[in-house]
């Protein structure tokens, strides 16, 4: 049986989760429904269709014995694995009507994947009203990135038209004990670019802690509950905003997420005055079309947003000066590409410094403000069309709320996933979003 190590990253992300904290990705598709049993069909559909995808049947294993001289570092790592034993009907779940689809994904995002099977489930939720049901995926966040994720996904959908993904390169055999002496000083070179990134985002992680203040609203205790929550916006008022005063299609919604904060604290009664939070902004390193490696290839910017400012443009200006000198510096370098750490540290250490990691993450940001690509093609199930996606994204050891954003066939579609307890007005957090979008268009003007 073939096995394939898991990335470094994959592996950290394996390695922090617990049953409190689980570090699943996810997605909640709304299907407007043909008939009253289209959530039954789906149901069906996803099953068979499971069972002809490889990703799917991959499980993750321990590695607790070095796999030769080329993989040193391998010891007490993890693996991927198709597992002999996949049985699609364990991993899609037909549930009982419902009247609010955000209301089970919430109960549903709290519990952990089995880790003994491959770790994705799909749950079909049939709606109440008999013609709408919906779809939550679940992916272990060590099997799939958001690219990957929705390779999968879209591969138990019905079939359209994807760019097929470049094939993956093959691993040239070894040449012996040692390195070609021709290659040296190009390794050398290598290591040492290397070495220099990693301490220097060490240093700017060092320093973005200075002088920290957290957010008590966002970074609460931890319960181990979860709720979500989704808010659709039209992309045309984004892009009215976006030509009034320029920057990208992210900037505005970045602020706008700035804005939301600060009349929901506000409204809570927490107060909005100074406060900064620190927002992580991931940033893929995969290319659209490249499906493979499978492992997280992520990194990430590291921005304070601008909560406490009252006027909305100067918000939006003040997001998009900081993502500009982040774009400037690039990927790999300040204190939000601290996920590219992962690759200098063994699998062994992965394993031991997992539970401490995990509860670094208040340290380091306050939210998570994440974008996730869609194709712009319909995506259907049994012929039923989606008419929303909301991606929802994992919650970190000590943090309340996460943020991801998506954009299908027109609309910006928000997925919000929270402490239960410690945000139990996240519906109000929701209204704000909308009603910041509205704030910024009057503040352009005509």
């Amino acid at each position: 049986m073939t096995s394939d190590l898991l990335a470094p990253l994959d592996l950290a992300f394996w390695n922090i989760e617990s049953a409190e904290h689980p570090m699943h990705i996810g997605a909640l598709g709304v299907f407007s429904a043909r008939s009253p049993t289209a959530g039954a069909h789906a149901a069906d559909l996803l099953a068979a269709r499971a069972a002809a995808v490889p990703g799917l049947r991959m499980r993750i294993r321990d590695v607790w014995q070095p796999l030769g001289l080329r993989r040193p570092f391998a010891f007490g790592g993890a693996a991927r694995e198709a597992d002999p034993e996949f049985d699609p009907l364990q991993h899609v779940r037909l549930h009982a009507p419902t009247a609010d689809f955000h209301a089970d994904a919430g109960r549903l995002m709290e519990r952990p994947l089995e880790r003994g099977r491959p770790p994705w489930e799909a749950h079909v939720l049939p709606g109440e009203d008999g013609v709408s049901f919906a779809v939550l995926f679940k992916f272990h966040h060590a099997l799939a990135d958001g690219l990957r994720a929705l390779t999968l996904a879209a591969a138990v959908l019905d079939p359209m038209d994807m760019p097929a993904p470049r094939p993956r390169p093959t691993e040239p055999p070894p040449r012996g004990l040692l390195p070609d002496v021709r290659k040296l000083p190009e390794l050398l070179r290598g290591a040492l670019s290397d070495a220099g990134r990693a301490l220097d985002i060490g240093a700017s992680v060092a320093v973005s802690t200075l002088g920290m203040r957290p957010v008590p609203a966002l970074t609460a205790e931890s319960t181990g509950t979860r709720r979500t929550a989704g808010v659709v916006l039209d992309l045309d008022d984004v892009h009215r905003v976006r030509k009034a005063v320029g920057g990208t299609v992210n900037d505005v919604l970045i602020a706008v997420v700035a804005g939301a904060l600060r009349r929901w604290l506000d409204e809570r009664g927490d107060g909005s005055d100074g406060v900064a939070p620190r927002a992580l902004i991931p940033v893929s390193r995969r290319r659209p079309r490249t499906a493979h490696p499978q492992g997280n290839r992520l990194s990430g910017y590291l921005i304070r947003l601008p909560v406490g400012d009252p006027d909305p443009l100067r918000r939006l200006g003040t997001v998009r000066a900081a993502m500009d000198r982040n774009k400037d510096a690039g990927p790999q370098r300040g204190a939000g590409a601290v996920a590219l750490l992962a690759d200098h540290v063994p699998a062994l250490g992965h394993r031991l410094g997992g539970p401490l990691v995990s509860q670094a993450a208040r340290l380091w940001f306050d939210i998570l403000v994440t974008s996730v690509p869609l194709p712009s093609l319909g995506l259907k199930l049994g012929g039923n069309p989606i008419t929303a996606v909301y991606p929802l994204a994992p919650l970190a050891r000590g943090q309340s709320l996460a943020v991801a954003v998506s954009t299908y066939r027109g609309r910006v579609h928000y997925g919000l996933v929270a402490d239960a307890k410690a945000v139990p007005d996240l519906d109000r957090f929701a209204r704000a979003l909308a009603e910041e979008v509205e704030t910024l268009i009057t503040a352009c003007g005509p």
